[in-house]
């Protein structure tokens, strides 16, 4: 197996006994819950009536979408840990009785995205003149419309497969969608007739959109899913259909690559992914009204039990009613437009940089300056080298062209790419391909540890002497994610930030052994220690009699050592804010251990991406910006850094936008309880109602 640091290999403040009463499990939630429980926060975005039609849509898709992505993940990895044998989480839930919680609060979670569905966004949408027709209610004209576009653009590529000796039940690609038929009659070769299953190859659209011509309304659509169990019959001429029931599979999609025992972890990567797709089955979903015995017989081929089959009153892959929100043009069913920020001067980035630190809070502020710092680096005839990691890029990303046209412009251009970022895999291997092709120096990463970083390093000559200048995030170099994702960029010309950047590539590209850096904190070295030592001091001050106190904002929370930190520092007097998106297994308000510490999570238009840490440091506050949440993997198995706001303006401008501003925020935040569960905030007394996202947008983008 690859080398993975340890709570006992990787740098650390504390060395508790086991009898630590703060190891003690009740005092920890479980992640893979409080994950689920995340998406019942974006679903009541859904069921928000003040929201926005298509983005309630949106909010509803999210949740379907993080659910697979959930059951391909998080529920994959429990049920690995339970073939191995692993010990449980902190919280000590075992493995079996946890598989069974995840799939009854599923369940729960899934009953009530129908329900969202079919009893209030449906009929909205319908009421608002954007119809997704349901398949009893077409009119005959429509029908014959739709029977044709069957035989001309969807039989065609359709390839039906009955269920016989001969013909063993096929392999069901991941997430793809299927029709399981019920058949009676004799075929053309005299089989008797039984089962078939019809796959949807993906090259067909979910969603078909009617001509208005023809439908009546400007905005009509079915699911393919729908097409295909109303003409199904089609296929199967001379026989009669039973029953035709959608159902779809969802896989495990962890790669597993050893990468130790590999020569080529491009090579062992593009194999792997080949069979990504059937992988071991975690989930069925199939149409409410499938008899049993077709039920538990999909559920003997999937390998899966009985509390694995989730009955859906609907189509199974609900998520792909986001494409409506591209194809209705209805800015009235939509948040407002905003123009983000646009930087001044942008067209000299370099002698802004110089003349001071530059600050971007995306998506308020826009993603040019990062664009043009890139493009004029590759045209600038003083610029000699760029250094930059790559976790995902985008597709069509101009930062990749800037790359390409850098390398022949003579500069000598390092790009990092991280292979194993999860579902980029393979856009990734096809980048890395391109840009060593354009005469880029590509470099993988580092064995065992994922490079989850945000860095760009340019080196440019000025006069007698060269200058770094650096860019750091906390999202990726993503130009589409910056409209969506709220995140920080810093680019500086600072020179300890500079030097630190370019150990750090030195570090990953060319095998440099671990130096101490000056300002910046790094996984797997001195990030987890660093976060600790803070904690302390602030635990410290506290015991002293001055004030102690945290505000730290991250997507998730779970490494143990950090929690008993944050306890003892509760316990010593500290107060602490967490702005928690996601999975948080800290229990917050417990008397005795937790009473000072407050944990929210905040839902909104953008998905909160930013991770800043401030520390009150008796009046002399440290923050932080990072790449890296408060998880076991980013602080202990991951190339991550943290990096300082040294600018006091800057530094102020972050902790009021993306803390203060936050805390305040009465609309779009849920409070953590100490049971687990959330209560979403509201104004209360003479309170005026806030949100902080909508605050930002008035303020940076007018």
């Amino acid at each position: 197996m690859s080398p993975r640091p340890s709570a006992r290999t990787a740098p650390a403040a504390e060395f508790p006994q086991d009898n630590d009463p703060l190891r003690d499990p009740s005092l920890y939630l479980n992640r893979e819950l409080s994950q689920l429980d995340f998406n019942f926060r974006v679903l009541e975005r859904a069921q928000d009536a003040s929201m926005p039609l298509l983005e309630r849509l949106r909010y509803l898709c999210i949740s379907c979408t993080n659910l697979d992505e959930f059951f391909e993940i998080r529920a994959a990895t429990v049920r690995h840990s339970l073939d191995f044998g692993m010990p449980p989480a902190a919280d000590g839930i075992p493995h079996p009785t946890l598989l069974k919680r995840i799939h009854e609060r599923a369940a729960e979670l899934v009953d009530a995205q129908y329900r969202c569905w079919n009893d209030v966004l449906r009929p909205a949408l319908s009421d608002a003149g954007v119809r997704v027709l349901h398949r009893q209610h077409w009119t005959a004209r429509q029908t014959r419309w739709l029977r044709a576009y069957f035989r001309d653009e969807i039989l065609p590529v359709l390839s039906p497969l009955g269920l016989d000796p001969a013909h063993p039940f096929p392999k069901i690609l991941n997430k793809s969608l299927n029709i399981v038929v019920v058949l009676k009659g004799k075929d053309a070769f005299g089989r008797a007739g039984h089962l078939a299953v019809v796959r949807a190859p993906r090259s067909l659209p979910r969603i078909i959109q009617l001509p208005e011509k023809i439908s009546g309304g400007e905005n009509d659509f079915v699911f393919l899913s729908a097409v295909l169990s109303a003409f199904v019959d089609e296929l199967f001429p001379g026989m009669e259909v039973k029953g035709a029931y959608q159902f779809r599979v969802t896989r495990n999609s962890e790669l597993i690559v050893d990468e130790e025992e590999v020569e080529n972890l491009a090579l062992a990567l593009r194999d792997e992914l080949v069979g990504r797709g059937y992988l071991r089955a975690m989930r069925l979903e199939i149409a409410a009204d499938c008899p049993k015995p077709i039920v538990h017989t999909l559920l003997q081929n999937f390998d899966l039990p009985e509390n694995a089959v989730y009955r859906i009153n609907g189509p199974v892959n609900l998520n792909r009613a986001a494409q409506i929100y591209d194809m209705v043009p209805r800015p009235d069913l939509k948040f407002p437009a905003y123009q983000p920020r646009q930087l001044k001067d942008v067209d000299t980035i370099f002698e802004h940089a110089a003349a001071g630190d530059i600050l971007m809070h995306h998506p308020f502020d826009a993603f040019t300056p990062v664009l043009e710092l890139i493009k004029q680096a590759a045209e600038d005839p003083n610029v000699l080298a760029i250094k930059q990691t790559l976790y995902r890029a985008g597709k069509d990303s101009p930062i990749v062209e800037h790359l390409i046209d850098a390398a022949r412009n003579g500069k000598d251009v390092t790009v990092v790419i991280e292979l194993r970022a999860r579902f980029d895999e393979e856009a990734n291997l096809r980048l890395a391909d391109r840009l060593q092709d354009a005469g880029v120096q590509v470099v993988y990463g580092v064995v065992g540890y994922k490079t989850h970083a945000k860095m760009l390093l340019i080196v440019r000559r000025e006069g007698r002497k060269l200058v770094r200048y650096t860019h750091l995030g906390t999202g990726n170099y993503h130009a589409g994610t910056s409209r969506a994702y709220t995140d920080f960029g810093l680019i500086t010309a600072d020179p300890d930030i500079g030097s630190d950047v370019h150990q750090i590539f030195q570090q990953i590209s060319g095998l440099a052994p671990a130096i101490k850096l000056k300002r910046i904190l790094q996984s797997p070295f001195t990030l987890h220690a660093g976060v600790l030592k803070r904690i302390e001091r602030e635990t410290k001050l506290a015991q002293s009699g001055r004030p102690g106190r945290i505000i730290a904002k991250m997507n998730a929370l779970n490494e143990p050592q950090v929690i008993r930190a944050l306890y003892r520092a509760s316990q010593a007097g500290v107060d602490i804010d967490l702005i928690v998106r996601g999975a948080c297994t800290l229990r917050p308000g417990m008397p005795g251990v937790s009473e000072r510490i407050r944990v929210r999570s905040i839902v909104g238009r953008f998905l909160e991406h930013s991770r800043v840490w401030w520390f009150g440091n008796d009046g002399e506050p440290e923050l932080y910006c990072s790449s890296a949440d408060w998880l076991e993997r980013n602080l202990l198995r991951r190339v991550e850094v943290g990096f300082p706001i040294v600018a006091p303006d800057l530094a102020a401008r972050v902790k009021e936008e993306s803390l203060d501003n936050y805390l305040l925020d009465n609309l779009n935040a849920w409070e953590l309880q100490a049971d687990g569960t959330y209560r979403h905030l509201h104004p209360v007394g003479d309170a005026l109602p806030h949100s902080a996202q909508a605050m930002l947008l008035a303020r940076i983008c007018g």
